[in-house]
């Protein structure tokens, strides 16, 4: 090497859309249903988005071989997996160990987030205060309603809106849990909060003092092992955290770097997979608010610009050939799939989507019906 190109680095290589369409289905679970025992996938994925009680199921039985709804409800009641607030200020449903880890490492982004809703309602509030009088109401261990919650402190700040309070109360100021039987398969329960720490057993870990912040780089490590490539705005998307850059910086030595198409820096786990673009990808259908949509920034490996608004609309999509082609719905046991802009596929694509249909089908309806429509035809 020559004294003029010592030191320089090569080029990152450049990954292509679709070779980050198969990374990502890699990570996801995506490409080969997974073995992983569902808690064991739940801590892989960094949780699964929850706000819609009965989605994760969806999104397991995409992911995961044999999967049991009843067994997973097992893990909810059994305190293994817990519904909290986290990522985005988003209801999330993820293990026990990630809720206590990572919590307060989303204390500032929590608040934040709703004060930049209801800032004007919340003028003057002392937010300390507030914690502490719905800190107090809990302590008898009985578990509330936002609504309960918040009328049994409103005394204290006469004329401000009841949502405000409540809201920053169970989703920012007091760390809680969603009890069952909320989220149980098949089950149709309103929200009940108590204190994380009192439904866990512990209080989530405190931040680091020294300033380390190894819960952030745990956060970006996790990442990228279920997300990545990805760039920074991705992580930022998913999680919501401002603050992690330094995080990122401090494991520079640790990853890769690649370039996507249009030029961002994409890191990554050195020895994490990235399939051949020309693996094949099996149809699957996705749950409404499903990461492997949510998680990115620049969604363009799994949607395209045109259909990114299904992902934050709540539309249950499909994946063809690894990307979103189509939006699903059930009813009355039948599963009806509607291809976007109109467009069908070929016979084989189209019978691939008829198959996992009827066994998606299957699965929502305990093996009652197989039924699936396909742009209004029955199959």
């Amino acid at each position: 090497m020559t004294t003029a190109n010592a030191g320089r680095r090569r080029p990152a290589a450049v990954l292509g859309t679709r070779a980050l369409n198969r990374a990502t289905l890699a990570r996801h679970l995506l490409l080969d249903r997974s073995p992983m025992p569902p808690l064991d996938a739940v801590a892989h994925l960094c949780g699964l988005q929850a706000q819609e009680p009965q989605e994760p199921f969806t999104g397991l039985w995409s992911r995961l071989r044999a999967f049991d709804p009843v067994a997973f409800s097992g893990l909810l009641t059994g305190r293994r997996v817990v519904r909290t607030h986290l990522m985005r200020r988003t209801v999330h449903l993820v293990t026990a160990g990630d809720a206590l880890a990572w919590r307060s490492r989303h204390d500032a982004m929590l608040r934040g987030r709703v004060l930049g809703t209801y800032r004007r309602e919340l003028a003057g509030v002392d937010l300390d205060a507030l914690a502490a009088a719905g800190r107090a109401v809990l302590a008898d261990g009985a578990p509330r309603s936002m609504t309960e919650l918040v009328r049994a402190v409103a005394d204290r700040w006469p004329g401000r809106a009841p949502r405000a309070l409540g809201e920053m109360l169970v989703a920012a100021l007091v760390p809680m849990a969603q009890l069952p039987p909320r989220g149980v398969w098949r089950t149709r329960a309103g929200v009940r909060n108590v204190p994380l720490a009192a439904w866990l057993g512990r209080e989530p870990d405190p931040p680091d003092p020294d300033g380390t912040d190894r819960a952030g780089r745990e956060l970006v490590r996790r990442y990228l092992a279920a997300f990545g490539p990805a760039a920074s705005a991705d992580l930022r998307a998913w999680c919501g955290l401002a603050g992690l850059p330094a995080a990122v910086a401090a494991l520079r030595g640790e990853l890769v770097s690649f370039r996507d198409e249009r030029g961002r820096e994409l890191l990554d786990l050195p020895d994490a997979p990235r399939p051949d673009p020309d693996t094949p990808a099996p149809v699957r259908f996705l749950p409404a608010f499903d990461n492997a949509l949510l998680g990115y920034h620049d969604r363009s490996r799994i949607v395209d610009d045109a259909h990114r608004g299904l992902s934050v609309a709540g539309a249950r999509v499909v994946l063809v050939d690894g990307r979103v082609a189509a939006t699903w719905d059930v009813a009355s046991g039948t599963v009806t799939v509607t291809p976007l802009d109109g467009r069908g596929w070929p016979g084989a694509e189209r019978d691939a989507v008829a198959e996992e249909g009827r066994a998606l089908a299957s699965f929502l309806s305990d093996g009652d019906s197989d039924r699936v429509e396909i742009a209004g035809t029955p199959r």
